[in-house]
Order: structure tokens, then C-alpha cells, then sequence
């Protein structure tokens, strides 16, 4: 393992100074993470990669994981959140332009993302264990920074929702799925590649896009070209060359594409409002707009728009867990570096017990989400290939995890930086970053009632979806004792649930399937130790409410030995 080049009084073991004078010598200060391979050093990621169908693609991982993990990279991420996006609503000359200014680094990052094929793979190369691959390589990313996930998700997410309008998609997929990233904000069809984002919600309706009032009059008769007006209250990633925008067609509801150049030429009347101030995702452009009679062409039938968005939408869901998941790794990953290069009271922080059960808590909690998540990838590849029993269990799967892991995200965030104690709240260290970040993928994408709503909702109308996830868990059956009660009990439960109840009880419900599925995946594919730990804290009841409660057996060398970054 290395790390940046530092001098001997900075080393863990190094000593104060002799010198009388010397009132300010550095030491027990941990080194930053850098120059390590993000994917290698997660066996987790690296076994669910070739388990779950993308081990053609494990050299590619490798590369791009030594990329990401370059001091040069991750200095990117923190440049790029110094340094927030500008808007540019005129020129000097009091023309209107709506653009938005990005620091060198924040391109630094797209190209990256966008030249490895992290908004495009699956499409570019429909084979079995495309989605998995790609959720290997977003993971991998995300753990440097966040912020371009967002446009890199968004962009890989609007295929399926073209495809819904062949003549669109025949314009527009060969843009988006370009390895080329250019971030000049000129006509589409005079640039190497493009950005796609989306644009859904409104100052009075948020989740409820029912409510929406933004306007779509038809300009042709017949030919699928509209004027919409009005406006969003929340459209991420300004900058990109078009959005999927929600708006009231004569027909109801309906989905359109809208671009930032009209087909003449010409700016299209899309108008960046203000940039949003948020909590974090701050390298990233979110913003409100109007629409002061935009050009846009309707994608699928007026009347349709909720199902035709959804295309696209379930993939970012997709997209939310992966970084969700990625949000967990990274924060085991400096908790147990910095326990293994701090000392305190004499010894390795990391030699504490307590220290000890905490990082594996956290490490637990990493490695379930990590096997999880694989296996909603996998599902999105049979889906695609055709396979129509795959269908149910990702339609339930991508609600239950998008709401669990991204719930576990804030508190193991905020575990992971106490951990480094003040460092941790400092903005110079990687865990604050991290923390402001955590919320986010829980909000976007449909927060987690709406979450829990959806899988109600599965239920109800694809009861089968409920028995392939059954069966998922079954495969476990009689591996471990506490994983069969558990599952039986919930079975129970969901057989005898009042439909009276059923939303109230809906979050917790939603957590018991999160958890099966999570320690039928471990109990199956993980080491003894996590698998054991996992089905003792989560699933009987021997752990406590607070990481770092693992109940006495539990083989806290052996986890932490596996989730150590220098793996």
C-alpha cells in the first residue's frame, strides 16, 4: 500500500522532538488514504463482480479502481467542491446565455467517468453482466466523488426512456452513449458527445408530479413538437445538452425531451433561474428553471408520461443504492485506515476492543449492502436479456434496497467520522465531505416513503414479485438458523398484514425485507465471520441500536482484516 510521501515526524510511531524549542513537532497523525486501487481493495465488490456475472469485465475494474485511487484524482474531488459551480444567466452585452461555469477538475472527473463508459456500458455492451460491471465502476468512482454521478446516472438512465420514441432515440442515444465528453454548450449535433438530465418536480407538487403545472401546447399537428412553459423546481445538472421534462400536454400528463438548442440553432428558452445552496453534492449543478415556450419533443403517448419518466427513473434508483453503497465503503474504509495509523493510550486505536467492534460494525454494514446491491444489478441484467422472472424481483428489489441502504447511509456516515474524532469534523479530511453527502441519495429519486409506498404498491399488483423475492431468500434455507426464523416470521406477518395498516406498518416491513435479503446474500457468499455477525446483530436480536453492538463471538479480526483498504 501507498501512501503520499511523508516526513518521519509525521509516522504514526514518530516522537516529539528533543529540542527544547521545538513547540509544534507533528506525529500520531494518521497519512492521507492515496495511491491505493479503490476496487482491488474491496473483496467484496471484486468476488460480487465475477459471482454475479461481469468477471470479463474485472481487468477494466482494476485499471479504473488505480485511477480512482491516484492522489491526483482524489485531490479532484475536493477541488471540485472548493470551487462550486457559477451561473451565467448574460453575457457582458445583456444576452440571456443560462450557463454554467465548472471548475477544470470537475471536467477532470466527467471525462473520466464518461471515457470508462460509466453513462453508457450497459448499452454500448448489452452482455450478460453489463449492469454489474457498471455498478462495479460507479462505486468505484463515487468514492472520490459524488457529484458526477448525478449527470454520469442520468444520462446512462434516459436510453430505456427514448427507446419509447424510436425517432428520438435514433437522434439522440448515439449521443449520449458517446465515450467523448464535451462540455462546450453549443448544438448537439455539432458535438462529440452529449449530457441528458431530467427535470420533474415543481415548487407545489415535489414527489406528487400529478400536481404539476408546467404547460406543453402542440406547435405541429402531428409531428411530436411542442412549446412548454413554465417551470421546475428542481432540474440537477444544468449543463447537460438536453432533460426529460414532465408537463401537461391536452392529453394529460405527458413525458418530452427537451434540448438546450432548438433544431435551428437557436437557444431554446430554457432559463436557469438560481443554482440551489445545498447540504452537499456541492461539485454538482442543481438549479430551478423556466420555460418561457420551449421547444420539446414528446417522448411516448400524451396521457403517459409518469410510466414513460419511470423508464428512467428506476434506473437511477438503480444508481442511488450503488452510491449509497459507495458512501458506505469509503466510510469504512478511512475509519479503519485512520484506527490503524492513530495512536491512542498507548497502542493502535484499532487494538481497542470497543474501536474494534465499532469498524466492524461499519464493515458489516458495508459488505451487505455491497452483496445486495451486485445482485440488484444482476437483476437488471436478466431483465434485459429477456428474462421475464427476473422482472418481479427487481421491480421489489430496486424499491426495498433504494430505501434501506440509502436510510443506513446518514447514520453510518456519522459513526465512521466520529471515529477520527475532531479530524473528522474538519473540512480538510475526507469524512466531512462524506457526511454532508450521505442524505442525498435517500432524497433524490423519490424519498424513502415514496420508496416504501412503491413496494406496497409491487405487492398489491404483482404479488409475484413478493415470491421471487422469497424464493431469493429461500435459497438460503437451512444455512443458518436465525436467517429461517427471521424469514418465517416476516412471511407470517406480511400473510396476516390488515390492508388497514398497511402503510403505517409500511417502513418497517420494508427494513425486515431489506434484511432478509441481505443475510441470504451473506449467509451464501460472504466469509463465516461477517455472515454470522450480519445474522447475529441484525436478524437475532444480540446487537444493539447503535453501531459498534456486535455481541460477544463475533470474529472481529477476521472482518476487519477483510474490509482493511491495504486488501
Amino acid at each position: 500500500m501507498a501512501v503520499s510521501d511523508l516526513s518521519a515526524d509525521t509516522s504514526p510511531a514518530a516522537e516529539p522532538s528533543a529540542n527544547p524549542q521545538a513547540t509544534h513537532a507533528v506525529f500520531n497523525q494518521p497519512p492521507p488514504l492515496t495511491d491505493y486501487n479503490v476496487f482491488t481493495s474491496d473483496q467484496a465488490l471484486t468476488e460480487a463482480l465475477r459471482r454475479e456475472g461481469a468477471g470479463w469485465a474485472e481487468e477494466r475494474a482494476r485499471e479504473f479502481g488505480e485511477i480512482a485511487g491516484r492522489a491526483e484524482t482524489i485531490a479532484w474531488g475536493f477541488e471540485a467542491n472548493e470551487h462550486r459551480p457559477v451561473l451565467r444567466t448574460h453575457d457582458r452585452g445583456g444576452n440571456r446565455i443560462d450557463e454554467v461555469e465548472l471548475h477544470p477538475t470537475w471536467h477532470s472527473l466527467m471525462r473520466l467517468g464518461v471515457e470508462h463508459g460509466l453513462h453508457a456500458l450497459p448499452w454500448r455492451e448489452p452482455r450478460p453482466g453489463a449492469h454489474v460491471a457498471r455498478a462495479a465502476l460507479f462505486a468505484t468512482l463515487a468514492q472520490v466523488e459524488a457529484g458526477v454521478g448525478c449527470p454520469l446516472s442520468m444520462t446512462c438512465s434516459v436510453v430505456p426512456a427514448l427507446r419509447v420514441e424510436p425517432a428520438v432515440a435514433a437522434e439522440w442515444v448515439p449521443r449520449v452513449t458517446s465515450l467523448f465528453y464535451d462540455p462546450r454548450l453549443i448544438p448537439s449535433w455539432e458535438k462529440s458527445g452529449a449530457l441528458c438530465g431530467m427535470a420533474m418536480t415543481e415548487k407545489q407538487g415535489g414527489s406528487d408530479v400529478r400536481a404539476n403545472t408546467t404547460r406543453a401546447v402542440p406547435a405541429d399537428a402531428g409531428s411530436g413538437e411542442y412549446e412548454i412553459t413554465g417551470h421546475k423546481w428542481f432540474c440537477s445538472a444544468p449543463m447537460c445538452d438536453a432533460f426529460l421534462v414532465l408537463a401537461q400536454a391536452p392529453g394529460g400528463l405527458t413525458c418530452f425531451l427537451l434540448p438546450r438548442f432548438t433544431p435551428d440553432g437557436a437557444r431554446n428558452r430554457f432559463h436557469i433561474q438560481r443554482l440551489k445552496d445545498k447540504l452537499g453534492n456541492r461539485s454538482n449543478a442543481s438549479s430551478e428553471v423556466e420555460f418561457r415556450a420551449a421547444w420539446a419533443h414528446r417522448v411516448g403517448e400524451e396521457g403517459r408520461g409518469v410510466p414513460t419518466i419511470l423508464e428512467m427513473v428506476v434506473h437511477t434508483r438503480l444508481d442511488c443504492v450503488i452510491g449509497a453503497t459507495a458512501s458506505l465503503r469509503q466510510g469504512t474504509v478511512q475509519a479503519v485506515w485512520h484506527a490503524r495509523h492513530r495512536r491512542t493510550f498507548g497502542r493502535l486505536l484499532a487494538d481497542h476492543p470497543l474501536m474494534r467492534n465499532v469498524l466492524a460494525d461499519l464493515a458489516i454494514e458495508s459488505e451487505a449492502a455491497t452483496v445486495a446491491m451486485m445482485r440488484l444489478a444482476r437483476a437488471f441484467d436478466e431483465a434485459d436479456s429477456g428474462d421475464a422472472a427476473a422482472v418481479p424481483f427487481k421491480r421489489l428489489a430496486t424499491a426495498i434496497l433504494k430505501y434501506w441502504i440509502c436510510k443506513r447511509a446518514p447514520v453510518h456516515a456519522a459513526e465512521a467520522l466520529e471515529c477520527l474524532g475532531g479530524n473528522g469534523y474538519v473540512e480538510e479530511w475526507p469524512l466531512a465531505r462524506l457526511y454532508r453527502e450521505a442524505p442525498l441519495n435517500s432524497i433524490w429519486e423519490g424519498s424513502g416513503n415514496i420508496q416504501c409506498l412503491d413496494v406496497l404498491r409491487a405487492l398489491q399488483k404483482t404479488p409475484q414479485s413478493l415470491a421471487a423475492l422469497f424464493g431469493e431468500i429461500a435459497a438460503a434455507r437451512g444455512a443458518d438458523h436465525r436467517l429461517d426464523l427471521f424469514a418465517a416470521a416476516l412471511r407470517d406477518d406480511l400473510g396476516r398484514l390488515d390492508p388497514a395498516e398497511a402503510e403505517t406498518q409500511a417502513r418497517h416491513l420494508v427494513e425486515r425485507l431489506a434484511l432478509a435479503l441481505q443475510g441470504s446474500l451473506l449467509v451464501r457468499h460472504a466469509p463465516p465471520a461477517v455472515a454470522d455477525a450480519f445474522c447475529a446483530s441484525r436478524l437475532a436480536g444480540e446487537g444493539g441500536r447503535a453501531f459498534g453492538t456486535l455481541p460477544p463471538g463475533a470474529d472481529v479480526g477476521a472482518i476487519l482484516e477483510r474490509a482493511a483498504p491495504e486488501g
